[in-house]
Protein backbone atom coordinates (compact mmCIF):
# COMPACT_ATOMS: atom_id res chain seq x y z
CA UNK A 1 0.00 0.00 0.00
CA UNK A 2 1.33 3.65 -0.80
CA UNK A 3 2.44 5.79 1.74
CA UNK A 4 0.04 8.86 1.94
CA UNK A 5 1.51 11.96 1.92
CA UNK A 6 1.31 13.74 5.56
CA UNK A 7 -0.79 17.04 6.25
CA UNK A 8 2.30 19.09 7.35
CA UNK A 9 4.18 18.64 3.95
CA UNK A 10 6.88 17.02 5.84
CA UNK A 11 9.15 14.71 4.47
CA UNK A 12 8.19 11.13 4.11
CA UNK A 13 8.90 7.81 5.64
CA UNK A 14 12.34 6.30 3.83
CA UNK A 15 13.78 9.56 2.23
CA UNK A 16 16.95 11.47 3.90
CA UNK A 17 15.89 13.76 5.47
CA UNK A 18 13.01 11.89 7.74
CA UNK A 19 14.52 11.00 11.29
CA UNK A 20 13.14 7.49 12.17
CA UNK A 21 13.41 7.79 15.86
CA UNK A 22 11.17 10.95 16.43
CA UNK A 23 9.50 10.99 13.25
CA UNK A 24 11.01 14.50 11.57
CA UNK A 25 13.37 16.22 10.03
CA UNK A 26 17.07 16.48 11.77
CA UNK A 27 18.04 19.45 13.44
CA UNK A 28 13.92 21.00 12.81
CA UNK A 29 12.85 23.69 14.95
CA UNK A 30 9.38 22.30 15.14
CA UNK A 31 7.94 21.58 18.46
CA UNK A 32 8.23 17.71 17.55
CA UNK A 33 12.03 17.59 18.35
CA UNK A 34 12.44 16.46 21.96
CA UNK A 35 16.10 17.76 21.89
CA UNK A 36 17.49 21.28 20.83
CA UNK A 37 20.13 22.65 20.27
CA UNK A 38 21.10 25.54 22.49
CA UNK A 39 21.99 28.52 20.94
CA UNK A 40 25.26 30.02 21.39
CA UNK A 41 25.40 33.80 22.58
CA UNK A 42 27.44 36.49 20.01
CA UNK A 43 30.16 38.01 21.70
CA UNK A 44 28.62 41.34 20.36
CA UNK A 45 25.28 40.75 21.90
CA UNK A 46 25.39 41.97 25.46
CA UNK A 47 25.05 39.02 27.33
CA UNK A 48 21.24 38.33 28.22
CA UNK A 49 20.63 37.40 32.35
CA UNK A 50 19.51 33.54 33.00
CA UNK A 51 17.48 31.80 35.46
CA UNK A 52 19.73 29.71 37.82
CA UNK A 53 18.23 26.75 36.68
CA UNK A 54 19.97 27.39 33.17
CA UNK A 55 22.81 25.16 32.24
CA UNK A 56 25.50 26.85 29.94
CA UNK A 57 27.34 25.14 27.25
CA UNK A 58 31.81 26.76 27.86
CA UNK A 59 33.61 27.43 24.99
CA UNK A 60 35.44 24.27 23.17
CA UNK A 61 38.07 26.66 22.49
CA UNK A 62 40.10 29.86 21.94
CA UNK A 63 40.94 31.65 19.05
CA UNK A 64 44.80 30.97 18.16
CA UNK A 65 47.36 32.85 19.85
CA UNK A 66 45.34 33.41 22.99
CA UNK A 67 46.43 32.79 26.14
CA UNK A 68 44.48 31.18 28.20
CA UNK A 69 44.89 29.64 32.31
CA UNK A 70 43.01 26.73 33.33
CA UNK A 71 41.66 27.04 37.02
CA UNK A 72 42.35 25.37 39.45
CA UNK A 73 39.60 23.96 41.38
CA UNK A 74 39.24 24.73 44.93
CA UNK A 75 40.07 22.59 48.26
CA UNK A 76 41.63 20.05 45.69
CA UNK A 77 45.22 19.16 46.61
CA UNK A 78 47.82 18.69 44.13
CA UNK A 79 48.79 15.21 43.65
CA UNK A 80 51.29 13.73 45.78
CA UNK A 81 54.71 13.03 44.15
CA UNK A 82 55.59 9.01 43.20
CA UNK A 83 58.00 7.27 45.91
CA UNK A 84 58.99 4.92 43.41
CA UNK A 85 61.83 6.18 40.27
CA UNK A 86 63.98 9.02 40.97
CA UNK A 87 62.55 10.87 43.77
CA UNK A 88 64.74 8.61 46.12
CA UNK A 89 67.47 9.93 44.76
CA UNK A 90 66.41 13.55 46.02
CA UNK A 91 66.36 12.83 49.67
CA UNK A 92 69.97 11.31 49.77
CA UNK A 93 72.33 13.33 51.16
CA UNK A 94 75.15 15.19 48.89
CA UNK A 95 77.97 13.44 47.88
CA UNK A 96 80.58 15.12 50.02
CA UNK A 97 77.78 14.85 53.39
CA UNK A 98 77.71 11.24 52.18
CA UNK A 99 81.40 10.63 52.30
CA UNK A 100 81.49 12.23 55.75
CA UNK A 101 78.98 9.77 57.11
CA UNK A 102 80.77 6.35 55.93
CA UNK A 103 84.23 7.92 57.30
CA UNK A 104 82.17 8.89 60.46
CA UNK A 105 80.91 5.04 60.24
CA UNK A 106 84.27 3.65 60.24
CA UNK A 107 85.90 5.80 62.76
CA UNK A 108 82.84 4.05 65.20
CA UNK A 109 84.08 0.71 63.93
CA UNK A 110 87.75 1.32 64.31
CA UNK A 111 87.36 2.80 68.28
CA UNK A 112 85.04 -0.17 68.51
CA UNK A 113 86.98 -2.99 66.92
CA UNK A 114 90.83 -1.85 68.73
CA UNK A 115 89.79 -2.54 72.41
CA UNK A 116 88.32 -6.08 71.34
CA UNK A 117 91.09 -7.21 69.43
CA UNK A 118 93.46 -5.86 72.49
CA UNK A 119 91.33 -7.38 74.51
CA UNK A 120 92.26 -11.14 73.15
CA UNK A 121 95.64 -10.30 73.98
CA UNK A 122 95.06 -9.92 77.36
CA UNK A 123 96.85 -12.77 79.87
CA UNK A 124 94.20 -14.74 82.08
CA UNK A 125 95.19 -15.59 85.95
CA UNK A 126 93.21 -17.68 88.62
CA UNK A 127 93.11 -15.90 91.07
CA UNK A 128 89.35 -16.80 92.87
CA UNK A 129 90.85 -18.10 96.45
CA UNK A 130 89.08 -21.34 97.63
CA UNK A 131 87.03 -21.81 100.95
CA UNK A 132 85.05 -19.47 102.64
CA UNK A 133 85.15 -15.93 101.02
CA UNK A 134 82.64 -12.74 102.20
CA UNK A 135 79.05 -12.41 101.00
CA UNK A 136 78.71 -10.56 97.83
CA UNK A 137 78.39 -6.65 98.57
CA UNK A 138 76.83 -4.32 96.74
CA UNK A 139 79.41 -2.24 94.71
CA UNK A 140 82.27 -3.04 92.96
CA UNK A 141 85.93 -4.10 94.00
CA UNK A 142 89.26 -4.36 92.30
CA UNK A 143 92.55 -5.93 93.64
CA UNK A 144 95.06 -3.88 91.59
CA UNK A 145 98.65 -5.09 91.52
CA UNK A 146 101.70 -3.30 90.37
CA UNK A 147 104.51 -6.53 90.12
CA UNK A 148 108.11 -6.78 89.98
CA UNK A 149 107.36 -8.67 86.67
CA UNK A 150 110.02 -7.44 83.90
CA UNK A 151 109.56 -10.11 81.11
CA UNK A 152 107.62 -7.26 79.05
CA UNK A 153 110.74 -4.71 79.30
CA UNK A 154 113.20 -4.73 76.82
CA UNK A 155 117.49 -4.89 77.64
CA UNK A 156 117.63 -1.18 77.92
CA UNK A 157 114.74 -0.74 80.33
CA UNK A 158 116.12 -3.28 82.56
CA UNK A 159 119.17 -1.61 82.62
CA UNK A 160 117.56 1.52 83.16
CA UNK A 161 115.39 0.32 85.77
CA UNK A 162 117.71 -2.51 87.35
CA UNK A 163 115.00 -4.77 87.00
CA UNK A 164 117.11 -8.03 86.28
CA UNK A 165 115.62 -11.33 86.44
CA UNK A 166 112.48 -11.15 88.17
CA UNK A 167 109.79 -13.71 88.86
CA UNK A 168 107.29 -11.60 89.29
CA UNK A 169 106.19 -12.82 92.24
CA UNK A 170 106.74 -9.65 94.39
CA UNK A 171 103.80 -7.14 94.74
CA UNK A 172 105.28 -3.23 94.69
CA UNK A 173 101.79 -2.05 94.60
CA UNK A 174 98.42 -3.23 96.15
CA UNK A 175 95.10 -1.05 95.94
CA UNK A 176 91.64 -1.27 96.31
CA UNK A 177 89.48 0.29 93.83
CA UNK A 178 86.19 0.55 95.10
CA UNK A 179 82.87 2.13 92.92
CA UNK A 180 79.81 1.90 93.71
CA UNK A 181 76.94 4.60 94.83
CA UNK A 182 79.21 7.02 96.22
CA UNK A 183 82.68 8.41 95.42
CA UNK A 184 85.46 6.18 93.96
CA UNK A 185 87.52 4.73 96.64
CA UNK A 186 91.43 4.35 95.76
CA UNK A 187 92.98 2.72 99.06
CA UNK A 188 96.52 1.87 98.89
CA UNK A 189 97.57 -1.32 101.04
CA UNK A 190 101.36 -0.15 101.59
CA UNK A 191 103.33 -3.61 100.62
CA UNK A 192 104.86 -3.85 103.95
CA UNK A 193 102.03 -4.06 106.06
CA UNK A 194 102.20 -6.85 108.75
CA UNK A 195 99.39 -9.09 108.66
CA UNK A 196 98.03 -12.35 109.47
CA UNK A 197 98.85 -14.57 105.99
CA UNK A 198 96.56 -17.71 105.97
CA UNK A 199 99.30 -20.73 106.81
CA UNK A 200 102.10 -18.42 106.91
CA UNK A 201 101.50 -16.29 110.13
CA UNK A 202 101.96 -12.47 110.71
CA UNK A 203 104.09 -10.84 108.23
CA UNK A 204 104.59 -8.37 105.27
CA UNK A 205 101.39 -8.55 103.34
CA UNK A 206 103.33 -8.99 99.66
CA UNK A 207 104.89 -12.43 101.01
CA UNK A 208 101.50 -13.64 100.46
CA UNK A 209 101.91 -13.15 96.62
CA UNK A 210 105.38 -15.68 96.58
CA UNK A 211 104.10 -17.80 98.75
CA UNK A 212 100.64 -18.52 96.94
CA UNK A 213 100.17 -15.92 93.99
CA UNK A 214 96.65 -13.98 93.50
CA UNK A 215 94.62 -16.52 95.17
CA UNK A 216 96.61 -16.13 98.26
CA UNK A 217 96.88 -12.52 98.30
CA UNK A 218 93.14 -12.10 97.45
CA UNK A 219 92.33 -14.40 100.39
CA UNK A 220 94.85 -12.60 102.53
CA UNK A 221 93.54 -9.22 101.94
CA UNK A 222 89.50 -10.23 102.35
CA UNK A 223 90.31 -12.19 104.89
CA UNK A 224 92.14 -9.22 107.09
CA UNK A 225 89.67 -6.54 105.97
CA UNK A 226 86.09 -8.32 105.18
CA UNK A 227 85.85 -6.87 102.28
CA UNK A 228 85.29 -9.43 98.85
CA UNK A 229 87.33 -8.75 95.89
CA UNK A 230 85.50 -8.83 92.51
CA UNK A 231 88.28 -8.69 89.99
CA UNK A 232 92.35 -9.12 89.78
CA UNK A 233 94.15 -6.64 88.05
CA UNK A 234 97.76 -7.17 87.74
CA UNK A 235 100.28 -4.30 86.01
CA UNK A 236 104.01 -5.21 85.38
CA UNK A 237 106.56 -3.14 85.03
CA UNK A 238 106.77 -2.71 81.31
CA UNK A 239 103.00 -2.13 81.40
CA UNK A 240 103.58 1.52 83.30
CA UNK A 241 106.33 2.67 81.01
CA UNK A 242 104.80 1.98 77.52
CA UNK A 243 101.08 2.98 79.13
CA UNK A 244 103.06 6.24 80.02
CA UNK A 245 104.93 6.41 76.57
CA UNK A 246 101.80 6.04 74.94
CA UNK A 247 99.66 9.10 76.43
CA UNK A 248 102.93 10.88 75.03
CA UNK A 249 103.88 11.46 78.70
CA UNK A 250 101.85 12.65 82.43
CA UNK A 251 102.33 15.39 84.37
CA UNK A 252 103.83 14.49 88.27
CA UNK A 253 103.73 16.80 90.98
CA UNK A 254 106.39 16.15 94.12
CA UNK A 255 106.50 18.54 96.94
CA UNK A 256 110.13 18.12 96.83
CA UNK A 257 113.23 17.35 95.16
CA UNK A 258 113.43 13.49 94.62
CA UNK A 259 117.03 11.91 94.54
CA UNK A 260 116.98 8.29 94.68
CA UNK A 261 120.27 6.20 92.94
CA UNK A 262 118.28 2.89 93.79
CA UNK A 263 115.38 4.01 91.69
CA UNK A 264 117.20 6.16 89.04
CA UNK A 265 115.57 9.00 90.21
CA UNK A 266 116.58 12.36 90.18
CA UNK A 267 113.89 14.85 89.68
CA UNK A 268 112.84 18.79 90.84
CA UNK A 269 109.89 20.14 93.27
CA UNK A 270 107.08 21.05 91.41
CA UNK A 271 105.14 20.06 88.21
CA UNK A 272 106.61 18.78 85.20
CA UNK A 273 106.22 16.20 82.39
CA UNK A 274 107.76 12.59 83.03
CA UNK A 275 107.89 10.20 80.47
CA UNK A 276 107.62 6.39 80.59
CA UNK A 277 110.70 5.60 82.76
CA UNK A 278 110.76 8.77 84.76
CA UNK A 279 107.10 7.51 86.08
CA UNK A 280 107.81 4.07 86.61
CA UNK A 281 110.89 5.32 88.69
CA UNK A 282 108.96 7.51 90.70
CA UNK A 283 105.98 5.15 91.63
CA UNK A 284 109.02 2.96 93.06
CA UNK A 285 111.01 5.53 95.17
CA UNK A 286 110.73 5.12 98.77
CA UNK A 287 114.17 6.20 99.95
CA UNK A 288 113.46 9.83 98.94
CA UNK A 289 111.66 10.62 101.78
CA UNK A 290 111.48 10.06 105.50
CA UNK A 291 108.02 8.36 104.82
CA UNK A 292 109.40 5.20 102.98
CA UNK A 293 106.30 3.34 102.18
CA UNK A 294 103.93 5.66 102.87
CA UNK A 295 105.11 8.40 100.32
CA UNK A 296 105.71 5.64 97.89
CA UNK A 297 101.92 4.68 98.10
CA UNK A 298 101.01 8.25 97.53
CA UNK A 299 102.88 8.16 94.08
CA UNK A 300 101.63 5.30 92.59
CA UNK A 301 98.54 6.70 93.03
CA UNK A 302 99.27 9.47 91.20
CA UNK A 303 101.11 8.25 88.10
CA UNK A 304 97.83 5.45 87.93
CA UNK A 305 95.76 8.55 88.08
CA UNK A 306 97.32 10.45 85.59
CA UNK A 307 97.90 7.81 82.61
CA UNK A 308 94.01 7.40 83.29
CA UNK A 309 93.26 10.47 83.14
CA UNK A 310 95.60 10.69 79.69
CA UNK A 311 94.02 7.85 78.49
CA UNK A 312 90.33 9.78 78.19
CA UNK A 313 91.50 12.71 76.92
CA UNK A 314 90.06 13.94 73.40
CA UNK A 315 93.53 13.40 72.10
CA UNK A 316 93.88 9.69 72.29
CA UNK A 317 90.85 8.94 70.78
CA UNK A 318 91.12 11.06 67.61
CA UNK A 319 94.90 10.09 66.99
CA UNK A 320 94.28 6.65 65.23
CA UNK A 321 97.81 5.93 66.03
CA UNK A 322 98.26 7.10 69.76
CA UNK A 323 94.34 5.24 70.14
CA UNK A 324 95.96 1.87 68.64
CA UNK A 325 99.29 2.11 70.74
CA UNK A 326 97.59 2.82 74.04
CA UNK A 327 95.34 -0.02 73.66
CA UNK A 328 97.63 -2.83 73.20
CA UNK A 329 99.98 -1.08 75.49
CA UNK A 330 97.37 -1.65 78.11
CA UNK A 331 96.58 -5.07 76.60
CA UNK A 332 100.29 -6.28 76.92
CA UNK A 333 100.55 -4.39 80.43
CA UNK A 334 97.92 -6.20 82.34
CA UNK A 335 96.82 -9.64 83.67
CA UNK A 336 93.52 -9.99 84.91
CA UNK A 337 91.38 -12.54 87.25
CA UNK A 338 89.24 -15.09 84.71
CA UNK A 339 85.61 -13.77 85.93
CA UNK A 340 87.02 -10.24 84.98
CA UNK A 341 85.14 -9.02 80.96
CA UNK A 342 86.10 -6.75 78.64
CA UNK A 343 83.15 -4.61 80.22
CA UNK A 344 84.80 -5.03 83.88
CA UNK A 345 87.84 -3.66 82.50
CA UNK A 346 86.27 -1.26 80.67
CA UNK A 347 84.53 0.20 84.04
CA UNK A 348 87.72 0.21 85.98
CA UNK A 349 89.57 1.87 83.44
CA UNK A 350 86.57 4.46 83.69
CA UNK A 351 86.77 4.71 87.31
CA UNK A 352 90.76 5.15 87.30
CA UNK A 353 89.87 8.58 85.91
CA UNK A 354 87.47 9.72 88.69
CA UNK A 355 89.40 9.29 91.89
CA UNK A 356 91.00 12.60 92.02
CA UNK A 357 88.95 16.15 92.96
CA UNK A 358 85.37 16.15 93.82
CA UNK A 359 84.75 12.79 91.95
CA UNK A 360 86.58 10.37 94.05
CA UNK A 361 88.84 9.56 97.14
CA UNK A 362 92.53 8.29 97.20
CA UNK A 363 93.77 7.23 100.43
CA UNK A 364 95.93 4.71 102.45
CA UNK A 365 94.72 2.24 104.88
CA UNK A 366 94.85 3.95 108.17
CA UNK A 367 98.11 2.92 110.07
CA UNK A 368 99.12 3.76 113.44
CA UNK A 369 102.87 3.70 113.02
CA UNK A 370 106.06 3.82 110.44
CA UNK A 371 106.54 0.04 110.72
CA UNK A 372 103.01 -0.15 108.48
CA UNK A 373 100.44 -2.09 111.64
CA UNK A 374 97.50 -1.17 110.46
CA UNK A 375 95.34 1.11 113.28
CA UNK A 376 92.89 -1.11 114.39
CA UNK A 377 89.96 1.11 115.50
CA UNK A 378 90.19 3.74 111.73
CA UNK A 379 90.88 0.53 109.71
CA UNK A 380 87.57 -1.17 110.70
CA UNK A 381 86.04 1.99 110.26
CA UNK A 382 87.08 2.45 106.52
CA UNK A 383 86.93 -0.94 105.83
CA UNK A 384 82.90 -0.88 106.97
CA UNK A 385 82.35 1.94 105.05
CA UNK A 386 83.40 0.10 101.59
CA UNK A 387 81.42 -3.09 102.86
CA UNK A 388 78.31 -1.21 103.13
CA UNK A 389 78.82 0.77 99.86
CA UNK A 390 78.86 3.89 101.60
CA UNK A 391 82.22 5.80 100.48
CA UNK A 392 80.17 9.35 101.27
CA UNK A 393 80.29 8.51 104.44
CA UNK A 394 83.81 8.29 104.75
CA UNK A 395 85.81 11.36 106.29
CA UNK A 396 89.19 13.16 106.44
CA UNK A 397 89.98 11.73 109.13
CA UNK A 398 90.00 8.41 107.62
CA UNK A 399 91.09 9.51 103.92
CA UNK A 400 94.42 10.47 104.71
CA UNK A 401 97.10 10.51 102.06
CA UNK A 402 99.74 9.03 104.14
CA UNK A 403 96.96 6.33 106.30
CA UNK A 404 98.41 8.37 109.77
CA UNK A 405 96.19 9.70 112.07
CA UNK A 406 96.06 13.68 111.55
Amino acid sequence: MADRPRGDGGPREGTPEYNWLYGNKRGSGTPDDATQRVPQQSARQPAQQSSGDETRVMPAGTARGQRTSRPVPPNIAPPPRSSSGSSWRSRLPRPRLRWLWILLLLWLVYLIAIPIWAWTTVDKVDAEPSGQRPDEQPGTTYLVVGSDRANDLTEEQQKVVRAGERSGGRTDTIMLLHTGAGPNLLMSIPRDSIVDIPGHGTTKINAASVYGGPKLLVRTIEQNTGIRVDHYIEIGFGGVINMVDAVGGIEICPTTAMKDPLARLDIKKGCQEADGLTALAYARSRHASNLGDLERVKHQREVVSAVGSEALSPWSVINPFRYYQLNMAAADAVRVSEGTNIFSAGRFALAMTRVNGDSGLTCTVPVADFAVHWDEERSKQMFQHIIDDDTDGIGKALCRPTGLAP
